[in-house]
């Protein structure tokens, strides 16, 4: 696929997201405060980005930070913790003895954004069915709008002074990882994407009877008819892109990323990088573990 070819496809796969904001618009930012969290700096902050309602976000970065630094637009999972949005970021996994992301990134010079998705954290006021009905009238569609914040989000830190503009690369678990590869697939700028436990192959998940396992935010119209999640994902290649996937997991039926792992390896060979696709698959269920993690901040290291 030459780059003319996957720009068209990018400009294919946005037309299907619904009326959206126009991307031109300025950005613009508050920030509610500043707090010294000893291995990193947190600003609490107010975006406006949509021109529709604020999002609120974290952004991080190490405490002694030498500019211009790379950075990760991190999305946050879903797991019905409506309440908990972009403070993910910072919440550690004691019982699997790893450090939140805000820490870990931190401390290899990496800064970090994460924005509260809609029906997320501050933006919990309505709830996620309520949202998308509303959005369905008015032409909207949920996850289009969630994607256009996202990118917006990546609009915001190449903006900021402390980042390198050419060293952002994006990263989640669940719903987050969708949104990375998402992300990634719709902004060539986005140099490195890696996703977590969420890299689901469409048709897999239609032939197990499992579409319940996502919320209704998930859902575009017609997207099936057009892409595949393989022919998505394609459209991140050749840059460098890490799955991490559980093969216990009901929101990634194995046949889906024998699928997907298969397609995106030719894609790769094609276009001249075979080794910037990687998957790596574990005998677990819908979980982030230690082994994934060193993974994650390993290949950020390599490619970041």
């Amino acid at each position: 696929m030459t780059p003319e070819e996957q720009n068209e496809r990018r400009a294919k796969l946005y037309s299907l997201l619904g009326e959206l904001p126009s991307r031109d618009r300025p950005i613009s930012a508050e920030t509610v405060y500043v707090e010294d969290c000893g291995t990193f700096m947190l600003e609490k902050l107010v975006l406006d980005v949509n021109g529709i309602e604020p999002v609120p976000a974290y952004f991080v970065k190490p405490p002694a930070l030498i500019a211009p630094a790379p950075a990760i637009l991190y999305n946050h999972y879903h797991g019905g913790k409506y309440k908990l949005g972009k403070d993910e970021l910072l919440l550690a996994k004691s019982a699997m003895r790893m450090p939140s992301y805000a820490e870990a990134l931190a401390r290899l010079g990496y800064c970090a954004l994460c924005l509260d998705m809609w029906a997320f954290g501050e933006r919990s006021t309505r709830t996620e069915l309520d949202i998308f009905k509303d959005m369905l009238w008015q032409g909207r569609v949920m996850w289009g709008m969630m994607v256009f914040d996202s990118l917006r989000g990546f609009d915001y830190l190449r903006s900021r002074p402390e980042i390198d503009a050419d060293r952002i690369g994006t990263l989640g678990m669940s719903m987050g990882s969708t949104m990375a590869w998402w992300v990634a697939a719709l902004e060539p700028r986005i140099k490195v994407c890696v996703d977590i436990c969420c890299l689901t192959d469409y048709q897999a998940i239609r032939d197990a009877g499992l579409l319940a396992g996502h919320g209704v935010y998930y859902f575009v119209p017609g997207l099936v008819r057009h892409f595949t999640t393989a022919q998505i994902n394609s459209l991140i290649a050749p840059r460098p892109h890490l799955g991490l996937e559980g093969n216990r997991d009901k929101l990634t039926p194995p046949a889906g990323l024998d699928r997907i792992d298969a397609e995106l390896k030719q894609v790769y060979a094609m276009m001249g990088h075979p080794e910037n696709w990687k998957m790596l698959r574990y005998n677990v269920g819908h979980i982030e573990t230690p082994a994934m993690r060193r993974e994650a901040l390993a290949f950020l290291q390599a490619h970041l």
